[in-house]
């Protein structure tokens, strides 16, 4: 039942998704080798989260002026040029530079994705397109991250260098960015859709004047879960090496088992939300993966990974049917406006936390980072509950 755009876009999905998982394996180890610290890591996943806050809005704007499919093409460059330049250019200013334009990205695929699905699908395929969407996207993530462990002891080899060294990681990240312009091929063949045509209306202060207590509810608790997952989940592969010293390869595999456990969740959520209902998902799921986030943190590296795997699960598949739910409770003109207030808020919550986070590491290790995130999950996930579960006083049962 998917239309041809629809299709098109999960081919890209699926292109850029395998690119972005060696990046997001090897980004770190890539710093860490160039003889830079934590806390500078830290403050690098700030600057593009901070970036991708500041830009939520003014991306929203331009994504609506200028149309879904220029977006993406404007994504897909940008890209490639983020992860050449860190690549080929490792001085600090640049690393800052690279972190700025891939803080871009991010805004622009969080503006465009649930709008443009919106637009490209019906009302009995959509929630499938949404979690297939997500799904592909760890499906591809999984094969990156895969090839990730692999691609320096490969390009060190080659290239006669030590595997962890900051040559290998460069050309791995090279490779990263030629991979990511075969994503424009797709994109290239988008069609415009009557409906973005109709929709075009950015107008942030309209409705936010207009639904305070239902943008309030929508976002809140993503603001909380937000803040939480910053202080944790970029530094996965510092945590797997520091705390549990394994190397690059059982990394990457560990992060190609995760993504394909998300994968397989995010396949199963819409028929589970069709059976008990979309927010009802997301308050169980989430809800039941904060045992998972403490044996995650505290326990030894088997049971560590095994937790690692639920969690991404269980935490991961209500994201697709939580935009569902959020995009089908606004008007079609609204849709990019909330999706820009929705990027904003999640960028805002992970702005600051990874430099927190950073500071944490480098002064007492990850126990305090794990306490406090699994702290912030449990003060959100109920907010669910209260804000539109919950029945109101004296209703029939």
């Amino acid at each position: 039942m998917f239309r041809p755009n629809a299709r098109l876009y999960l081919v890209t999905v699926l292109v850029t998704g395998i690119a972005m998982g060696v990046f997001r394996l090897i980004f770190n180890f890539y710093v860490l080798s160039l003889g830079y610290d934590e806390a500078l890591l830290g403050k690098l996943i700030t600057t593009n989260q901070f970036t991708a806050l500041l830009l939520a809005l003014p991306m929203g704007f331009l994504v609506d002026r200028f149309g879904r499919k220029n977006g993406l093409m404007a994504r897909s460059l940008l890209l490639a040029v983020s992860v050449l330049g860190a690549a080929l250019w490792p001085q600090v200013w640049v690393l800052y530079a690279m972190n700025v334009l891939f803080g871009v990205v991010q805004s622009l695929s969080a503006v465009i994705m649930s709008p443009f699905l919106m637009e490209n699908s019906g009302e009995k395929e959509r929630t499938y397109l949404f979690s297939l969407s997500a799904g592909l996207m760890e499906v591809s993530f999984s094969i990156g991250s895969w090839l990730g462990g692999y691609l320096p002891t490969w390009m060190g080899a080659y290239h006669n260098v030590d595997p962890e060294s900051s040559t290998a990681y460069a050309w791995a990240l090279a490779s990263v960015a030629l991979v990511t312009m075969l994503g424009i091929i797709p994109v290239a063949l988008l069609k415009v859709t009557k409906g973005e045509k109709r929709a075009r209306s950015f107008d942030p202060l309209r409705v936010l004047r207009e639904k305070p207590v239902l943008l309030t509810k929508l976002l809140l608790p993503s603001l909380i879960l937000a803040v939480g997952s910053g202080l944790f989940l970029p530094f996965m592969n510092v945590f797997f090496r520091e705390a549990h010293g394994q190397s690059d390869q059982v990394i990457g595999t560990l992060f190609a088992w995760g993504s394909l456990a998300m994968a397989v969740g995010l396949m199963l959520a819409p028929v589970i939300a069709g059976r008990i209902g979309k927010i009802q998902l997301v308050a169980l799921t989430q809800g039941l993966s904060i045992p998972f986030l403490i044996l995650l943190g505290f326990a030894p590296f088997t049971i560590s990974a095994l937790a690692y795997y639920v969690r991404m699960a269980l935490m991961n598949m209500s994201n697709p049917i939580y935009r569902t739910f959020v995009m089908e409770k606004v008007d079609p003109s609204e849709r990019t406006t909330v999706a820009s207030l929705t990027s904003m808020v999640w960028n805002s919550g992970r702005a600051f936390s990874p430099s927190i986070s950073g500071w944490l590491q480098v002064n007492y290790g990850f126990t305090p980072v794990f306490g406090l995130a699994i702290l912030l999950y449990a003060l959100a996930i109920p907010l669910y509950w209260l804000f539109f579960l919950r029945k109101p006083k004296g209703a029939a049962a």
